[in-house]
C-alpha cells in the first residue's frame, strides 16, 4: 500500500430549504431527539416551530437551547407541523435548517487522527432508502466509525428523513459525497486503507480483523455491491445464515459488520 499523501476536497451543500411541504429533498429536522442534537451541534438553523399547547419537559429543553442560540421560535398548531412534515411523527418540534454540509475525505481522515485511531470508514454503494442510511449513521456513531462516503448519484442524500431516523447521529458522523466510488477507493488505497466488501463466497465476517486503516463497503439493498466496485476490494466478507431468508436488510447487515469491526479494534481485556 502507498504512503499517505495530501488530497484536497471541496465541501458541498445540498439545496437550501424551501417553503414547500417536506419531501425527500426538503431540509427540515423534526422529532425531539433529532431537534435537540441539531440545536446542540453546529447545524445552522433558520427557524424553530413548536406545537402550540405542548409543555413537555423536552419541549422546554428545545425552547431553552433555541433561546441560547438566539433563534426565532414560533408556536404553530399541530396541523401546520403535520403539513410541514407531510404527516410524519414530528413530536411537536420542527426545525428549518440550512443545507447539510458534506465533509471532504481529508476531514474524515482528520476525524480519525483527532481520536488518535486508525481510520475506519464506511462506503455506501447506492443505498436508496433514507431509513437505512439513518440507521447506519446511528450505528456508525455508536461504534466509533470515523466517516461515511456516499455517491452523488443514484443514492439517497442527507435528507430530513435521514436526520430523523439517525436520532441525532447525523450531527456527529461526517459524510463525504463523491462522484465516483471506484476512483475514491483507489485514493483510499493510496492513503493506506484496506478495503473490504460483502459477498456470499467471502470469509466469515466473525473472523474479520479491522484493526488497521479500514474501509468497509455496504452494497445496495437489492443488488449488492456494483461489479466494478467489488473488483477493487482487498477481501470479501459474508454473514452466515441458516434460516429460510438468505438476505438481510442493508442497515442490519451493516450493523453486524460494523460491530465486528468494533470488536476487533476494541477487544475485551
Amino acid at each position: 500500500m502507498g504512503q499517505k499523501n495530501k488530497h484536497q476536497g471541496k465541501q458541498e451543500r445540498v439545496k437550501r430549504p424551501t417553503s414547500k411541504p417536506l419531501d425527500e429533498t426538503s431540509e427540515f429536522v423534526y422529532g425531539l431527539h433529532a431537534a435537540v442534537e441539531a440545536l446542540k451541534g453546529g447545524t445552522e438553523i433558520n427557524k424553530v416551530w413548536l406545537q402550540a399547547g405542548l409543555r413537555e419537559r423536552t419541549h422546554q429543553e428545545v425552547l431553552a437551547l433555541a433561546k441560547q442560540r438566539g433563534l426565532v421560535v414560533q408556536d404553530a398548531p399541530k396541523a401546520k407541523l403535520d403539513e410541514l412534515t407531510n404527516g410524519q411523527n414530528h413530536q411537536g418540534v420542527v426545525l428549518s435548517i440550512a443545507a447539510y454540509a458534506y465533509a471532504s475525505l481529508d476531514e474524515l481522515f482528520a476525524n480519525a487522527a483527532k481520536q488518535d485511531e486508525a481510520p475506519f470508514f464506511l462506503i455506501l454503494d447506492s443505498i436508496e432508502d433514507p431509513h437505512n442510511l439513518g440507521s447506519i449513521l446511528r450505528t456508525a456513531d455508536a461504534a466509533g466509525v470515523h466517516g461515511i462516503i456516499i455517491p452523488k448519484r443514484r443514492a439517497v442524500q442527507l435528507t430530513s428523513v435521514v436526520a430523523k431516523t439517525s436520532t441525532g447521529a447525523i450531527e456527529h458522523v461526517p459524510v463525504a459525497r463523491v462522484t465516483n466510488l471506484v476512483k475514491t477507493v483507489a485514493e483510499l488505497k493510496e492513503r493506506g486503507l484496506w478495503i473490504f466488501g460483502t459477498d456470499m463466497d467471502g470469509k466469515d465476517y466473525r473472523r474479520w480483523d479491522a484493526k488497521g486503516p479500514t474501509a468497509l463497503i455496504i452494497g445496495n439493498e437489492g443488488k449488492g455491491i456494483a461489479p466494478l466496485l467489488k473488483k477493487t476490494v482487498d477481501e470479501t466478507l459474508t454473514i452466515p445464515m441458516v434460516g429460510h431468508v438468505q438476505s438481510l436488510n442493508a442497515s442490519v447487515a451493516a450493523s453486524l459488520l460494523i460491530y465486528q469491526g468494533f470488536n476487533s479494534r476494541h477487544p475485551l481485556a
